[in-house]
């Protein structure tokens, strides 16, 4: 029964490793809670904080959690079900129980990739993994990230652009939104996928939640990219999680000046696989899913090539000398023009875009900050700002910092 499970995976005093080894000997938890400490004493290695903690019979807590999960639509997937991920349930340290809001996924039916990366993307990254989480869904993966600011964030955003169910496994309860900001992103993906945690509802996030969160990215992915990500970052915490369990890494190279590429471009020197699409990923296990896969990358968005434009344009042009003069490109010739080229800039943005920029303060703040004032949804906010930064309209500033220029 659910309830023996909840209990048994919110027993205190005893490690995960100690209840995994007890399973070894028993049916399930219910069995385990039956038997009497005699009996527990006769197994090879048990402590006697092991014991004093399977002491504790007490079912409230577990009954209160099944009840909360009733009433808000969660699902709970013990590590005996059939429908739990089968690569999770075989790495070394797999969560007891697994709780989730949405459709749950045909984990075996096509290639799973994690996708991860820093919460202080530059504005390549944020364009990247918005591209990657797109072309992966495309080609005919199932993107599974960690719900956090940033590359999470985009990458979900991306497979959710391309019409594509997502996977987000979150350091706290399925009911709790964190970061806020992803609020409306959060919504989408239990609508189109779910939300899975081995943490009961209404568990608030603490630090040491994330890289447990980590191990089940990895696990329950076929591989893991890293999209950009500095030397110390929790994306290295999940690529080293996932080489553990024997996962395929890819990385995307990133700038070798820029410090938040300085860990994913680390990984390339070690055991990564360059990636610099999304199939080059997918590709990987076209023979382990032969039929389910196909490079089908969608043209970019008109935003997306809007930012190609605004990259080119944002460099200089030359001037050019022809019979010992000097020829003026026409932004030089400033008596010829009205208004600036940033006035012009801003003429052409769209609603929306003008919307997002009138919020932001010419002093620098919170980017976070900035999002949740808009009313619109988180990953479309971001996408402008990578939009507006890329026309050097917005200036991004150290620790999640920014300003309009």
């Amino acid at each position: 029964m659910l309830i023996y499970w909840v209990w048994y995976a919110g027993l205190n005093g005893i490690s995960l490793a100690q209840k995994l080894a007890l399973l070894q000997h028993f049916r399930d938890p219910e069995e385990l809670f039956h038997t009497r400490v005699e009996g527990l004493r006769r197994i090879p290695g048990i402590t006697e904080a092991a014991l004093e903690a399977l002491e504790n019979k007490n079912l409230s807590e577990a009954e209160a959690i099944l009840k909360c999960c009733a009433e808000k639509g969660i699902g709970i997937l013990p590590l005996g079900d059939e429908h739990y991920p089968n690569r999770l349930r075989n790495t070394y340290d797999p969560p007891l129980v697994l709780y989730f809001m949405g459709t749950l996924p045909d984990w075996e039916a096509i290639p799973v990739i994690g996708v991860v990366g820093t919460r202080k993307a530059t504005a390549y990254g944020m364009n990247t993994a918005l591209r990657f989480g797109r072309q992966i869904a495309q080609c005919g993966a199932l993107v599974v990230s960690g719900g956090a600011s940033g590359i999470d964030t985009m990458a979900m955003q991306g497979a959710l652009d391309a019409d594509k169910p997502v996977v987000g496994v979150l350091g706290c309860g399925v009911d709790v939104v964190y970061p806020k900001t992803n609020k409306q992103l959060f919504s989408q993906v239990i609508r189109s996928g779910c939300l899975i945690s081995e943490y009961p509802p209404k568990t608030q996030p603490k630090p040491w939640h994330f890289p447990e969160r980590n191990r089940i990215i990895s696990g329950i992915s076929n591989g893991l990219l890293v999209v950009e990500a500095p030397e110390k970052s929790g994306a290295l915490i999940t690529a080293k999680r996932a080489l553990e369990q024997g996962r395929d890494v890819f990385a995307v190279p990133g700038n070798i000046d820029v410090p938040a590429c300085a860990g994913s471009n680390g990984l390339l020197q070690d055991r990564a696989m360059a990636a610099l699409s999304g199939w080059d990923v997918v590709k990987e296990y076209d023979l382990l899913y032969p039929g389910q896969i196909s490079r089908r990358e969608r043209a970019a968005s008109a935003w997306e090539t809007e930012l190609k434009v605004a990259e080119s344009q944002a460099v200089p042009e030359k001037t050019v000398k022809r019979n010992g003069k000097i020829d003026k490109i026409s932004i030089d010739n400033g008596e010829k023009s009205t208004y600036s080229v940033l006035d012009k800039q801003t003429l052409d943005l769209s609603e929306a875009e003008q919307t997002v920029l009138s919020a932001i303060p010419q002093k620098p703040a919170a980017a976070d900050e900035v999002i949740a004032r808009v009313q619109l949804p988180a990953g479309t906010v971001k996408a402008i700002l990578t939009k507006l930064t890329l026309k050097r309209l917005v200036i991004n500033h150290p620790g999640g910092h920014i300003s309009r220029k």
